[in-house]
């Protein structure tokens, strides 16, 4: 498929509490380099603030982002800020609290519920901002309950520092956790065609049935690394659909994405600014219901 004047606004609105974004976003995470959580070999810092700016010369109005994507000389939120600040009207930044990382870029320990004041201090910082958009709490494996870290996030909302507040990396019974405290406006979630999960399956419906932003990570995995295996292994069926629009198959992996529900955002991301290109694009492409039959059959239990 074409990409060249392509826009994200070919994708649909969706919204986020009442932000309405395109539906085709961008993660920041790969900006800072293919180690972005570990040491390794940086990006290079003129290219992701090229990246940035044709994101939103594309049409892209909504950034996933967090104070812990950084690597040895590059951090996320200081790219967005020297790349679009002062920032469009339109423009909605996602960040997310949780994890922990020392300066040095070691994870520490999950933060504490009395910790996340400081977390969002420190995307408002780096970003710039007197207050952020939407801060999603990234559950960690040590917290079976959410009440306290999303209650402190809450708190930060009633104070003015954030606008909406959504959950990640949950489980349907956390959704009512924290619904019972304040209003969620997002569920981000792993969740990609072949990478079958009955939870993600619940939560996609959840969300659905009650107008919250579905924002799915990880839906299309970069080549090599740990999650290098989802992408690598492009199905028969993928191939074919891909080949059937003239697309690529990491564009038909977004489309079916988006393809779940009206109340779906994609967030793919990349350093490259001719994958930039190819990502937006995926926002236009419209797959029948035939291919959408066939994909879905890829989503088998595992094993």
């Amino acid at each position: 498929m074409s990409s060249q004047t392509i826009t994200a606004d070919t994708s649909g609105t969706g919204r986020l509490g009442d932000l309405p974004v395109h539906r085709l976003g961008f993660g920041a995470m790969r900006l800072t380099g293919s180690a972005a959580f570990h040491h390794g070999t940086p990006s290079d810092r003129d290219r992701s603030i090229a990246v940035l700016r044709k994101a939103v010369d594309l049409g892209v109005n909504h950034l996933d982002t967090a104070a812990f994507y950084f690597s040895a000389l590059r951090s996320a939120n200081e790219l967005i800020n020297s790349a679009l600040a002062p920032y469009p009207d339109d423009l909605v930044i996602v960040t997310k609290v949780g994890p922990y990382r020392t300066w040095s870029g070691e994870w520490g320990t999950a933060a504490r519920p009395e910790d996340l004041r400081g977390h969002v201090e420190e995307n408002l910082r780096q970003l710039g901002r007197d207050h952020l958009d939407v801060v999603n709490l990234r559950r960690m494996p040590s917290y079976d309950s959410i009440a306290d870290h999303f209650g402190a996030l809450a708190d930060l909302r009633a104070a003015g520092l954030i606008r909406h507040l959504g959950i990640s990396n949950v489980e349907p019974r956390h959704l009512a956790e924290a619904q019972a405290i304040a209003p969620v406006v997002c569920v981000q979630n792993r969740y990609a065609l072949d990478r079958p999960d009955p939870a993600g399956d619940e939560l996609l419906r959840i969300c659905g049935e009650q107008g919250i932003a579905f924002v799915p990570y990880y839906a299309v995995a970069g080549e090599g690394g740990e999650y290098g295996a989802t992408a690598a292994r492009q199905d028969k069926e993928v191939l074919a659909v891909a080949r059937a629009h003239g697309a690529t198959p990491a564009q038909v992996r977004t489309a079916w994405t988006l393809h779940q529900g009206p109340h779906v955002l994609a967030i793919p991301g990349t350093g490259n600014p001719e994958h930039l290109v190819q990502n937006v694009a995926a926002g236009a492409l419209r797959l029948t219901d035939d291919e959408l039959t066939r994909l879905n059959g890829l989503r088998r239990p595992a094993g």
